[in-house]
Order: structure tokens, then sequence, then C-alpha cells
């Protein structure tokens, strides 16, 4: 053993094989000598109850002292518990972007996800992570990556930019727990996702009026089937999602409820109110079809209750009103004639009581009555009035 220097490393023999020198001054770091010439300093430690070596680089790219110093480096991350030639190892074994999404579609969003959201994610994946990181490997995304395509995605569809930003944070912090990435290196983590503003319309009592006369009008002259005006009355009478009454079979309906074995909140029982159960019933049903809400097809459902949608909210003129803003008019209904928000939270199929007081501010006005209600009520019950002259006084 001797201390390394430029003029040592150059004097070392070639032999017919290589061999190994080690350094006098620090343990663990040395140089190769091969057989054609080339010399390469690495280092030597234990990682467990392993033995192993981490080559720095090659004499002539580096002195002896540049290698010493970076194999000072090294040694000092192992002592604080690191690996370097295993995370090298990672690094080269490392799955590209393209593989570890086509995994964690098939291992983690298949077993743990509903279909709707499978399908965005496998859609998000298609359309702009793969397109920009697809080749990478995992260790090479970093956050400066996510943020400029979060922040092109966000020029047209800031919405859409923060749903993908989101997909790839859950991608991310997967490969942390299959071991494929360093825990806590999350490249989504800190991006700063587009603000939103929670669309939502209700329609007041003239609107629901002539919402209901133009199905009528509908099913009279037969532009619309039977199935897609039930369907939308059925949304406004029970405060469902579209998917639940889309997808609704004849085996989840009851007297005075619809059992339902999976919703986006998991298994979900919705009180079914004598109009909607009505409406239900006198559906034409296909022998074979186990759907309420008939498509176009023998064995299947409606799967496109958008396009007569936008027909009906025409001739309406509600055109600014979406599917969805009948389950919000459902809820301001509710909360307006006095529901509870703990009863709504369950009729509405909310995952928490949060989503169901975004309502609350609609209850004002009947707050407001309900005060002078019992304002007007104590006034009168008060019978001493103090004669003139006479002051109340605080004691």
């Amino acid at each position: 053993m001797t201390k390394l220097t430029k003029r040592i490393v150059e004097a070392f023999e070639i032999q017919n094989k290589d061999y190994l020198i080690w350094d006098a001054d620090l343990s663990g770091f040395g140089v190769r000598i091969y057989p054609s010439g080339k010399k390469t300093y690495l280092i030597q430690y234990r990682a467990g109850k392993r033995t192993r070596r981490y080559t720095i680089g090659a004499h002539g790219v580096l002195t002896a002292d540049e290698a010493r110093l970076e194999a000072k480096r090294l040694l000092g991350d192992v002592a604080r518990g690191e690996d370097p030639s295993g995370k090298r190892q990672s690094q080269l074994h490392a799955p590209t972007i393209s593989a570890l999404c086509d995994r964690f579609l098939s291992d983690y969003a298949e077993r743990h996800c509903k279909p709707s959201t499978y399908r965005d994610y496998a859609s998000n994946i298609r359309r702009f992570v793969k397109p920009a990181f697809g080749p990478m490997l995992i260790n090479d995304v970093t956050r400066a990556d996510v943020a400029a395509l979060h922040l092109k995605i966000s020029e047209k569809t800031p919405y859409q930019a923060n749903r993908v930003l989101g997909l790839l944070s859950k991608v991310f912090n997967t490969a942390e727990d299959w071991g494929l990435r360093t825990e806590g290196t999350n490249p989504a983590r800190r991006v700063k996702k587009n603000r939103e503003e929670e669309k939502k319309r209700y329609l007041r009592d003239e609107e629901q009026t002539r919402l209901g006369q133009v199905l009528m009008r509908c099913l009279q002259e037969d532009t619309e089937t039977i199935h897609i005006v039930s369907a939308i009355m059925l949304l406004m009478l029970t405060g469902c999602r579209m998917s639940e009454i889309t997808t609704l079979k004849w085996d989840y309906v009851h007297y005075n409820h619809l059992d339902l074995p999976d919703s986006k909140t998991g298994r979900r029982r919705i009180p079914l109110p004598r109009e909607a159960y009505d409406i239900i019933m006198g559906l034409p049903r296909l022998n074979g079809n186990p759907y309420v809400i008939l498509g176009n097809t023998e064995t299947g459902y409606l799967t496109d209750l958008e396009k007569p949608w936008r027909r009906i909210r025409k001739r309406a003129g509600l055109e600014d009103v979406r599917l969805h803003d009948l389950r919000h008019t459902y809820a301001s209904v509710a909360i307006t004639n006095g529901i509870d928000p703990f009863m709504l939270k369950e009729i509405m199929g909310h995952k928490n009581l949060t989503t169901t007081l975004r309502y609350a501010h609609l209850a004002d006005d009947a707050v407001q009555r309900a005060a002078g209600s019992v304002a007007s009520r104590l006034a009168s019950t008060i019978q001493a009035r103090p004669s003139q002259g006479t002051r109340l006084r605080v004691v």
C-alpha cells in the first residue's frame, strides 16, 4: 500500500490480469490496473453484510487528487448509510416512464381504481405523459420537467393540467412504494396547481317547470326516447350522479330505494321517492337486458346522454345548464326546504360533510325567515313595557 499520486499510478506496471492497489492514507480508496493499460479509481466499502465496489473514473480523465476528493465524498455518504453502488445499479436497471405507466395501469389502477378513473388515467397517460416523458428513466424526471409539462397543458386546458399533475404524483408515489425511486423524491410535489372555480348552476322554479314541459313535448312529438326523457327526470328527482342512473339495473330497484353495489363512493342505498319509482316501473323492458335505461344495443345501457341533453336544453333555453347541474339543483331544493346537511350527505352519497356544506349558503333566506319568525313570536309574548320616563338599566 502506498499513497496514490499521479506519478505513482502512472508507474504501476501492466500485468497479464488486472489487479488492485489500495491507498495508504484513505481506507477503501484504490486503483485498478488492467492488462490493456487502463487504470480506474474506485472505492470499496461494506453495505450491510455485502462488500461493494464503486468505480469513480479513469486515470487521465481524473487526477489522483481529484479521485481522492470524490472518494472521500462517497465514503462519507456510505458512513451516513447510503449505498452508491446499489444506487447506480438501480438507475442502470430502472424502467422508463413508459414502462412504469404500463405497470401502474395494470398493477395499481386496474386493481384499486374504479373503471371511470382507470379510463381517465389511461387517457391522460396516452395523451400527455408518454409523449412528454415516455423514453426517460424514472429517476431522470425532475420537478422542472413536471412543472414545464403542467405549464404547457395549462395554456389551453388548465383544469386538464391539474388532472395530469395529480396523475403524475400518484404514479411517482407508487414508484417509490415499489422501490423504483428514492422515497421522498416525487418530482410532482410542490408544483402549484391552477386555481379551479367550481361551476354550480341551479335551476330556478320557473326553469324547472320549463324543462319539464319540454321533456313532455319531446315524448309527445317522439323526438326523444322514453328512456332518455326518464333518465333526465330521474336525475332531477333523485339527485343521483349520471352514471348511477344510466347504468342502473333492474336488480338494484326496490319499492322505496335503489341498492347500488358500487358507486363513486362505494356501495350506496339511495332513497327512491314514489314519483321516481313510478317512472322506472313505467319503462319498457327488453328481454335479456338487465339495464333500466336502454341504449342502442340489445344488451347494453344508454352510453351517451350528453348529446340528447344538449338538444333538450336548447329547446328549453337552458344552454348553460349541464347534466350535473340537475344534481346541484336537487341539493339546493333540499337545503332551502330545511333538509339537514347530515341527512342530505347520506341522500347525495357524499364522501364527507364538507362537500355537502358547499350548499349551506342556499339556506340563508330560510334561516333569516326562521329567525324573524322566532323574534316575532318572542316579541308578542313580552307583556311588560316600561312606563313613560322609565329607563331600563342593566345591573
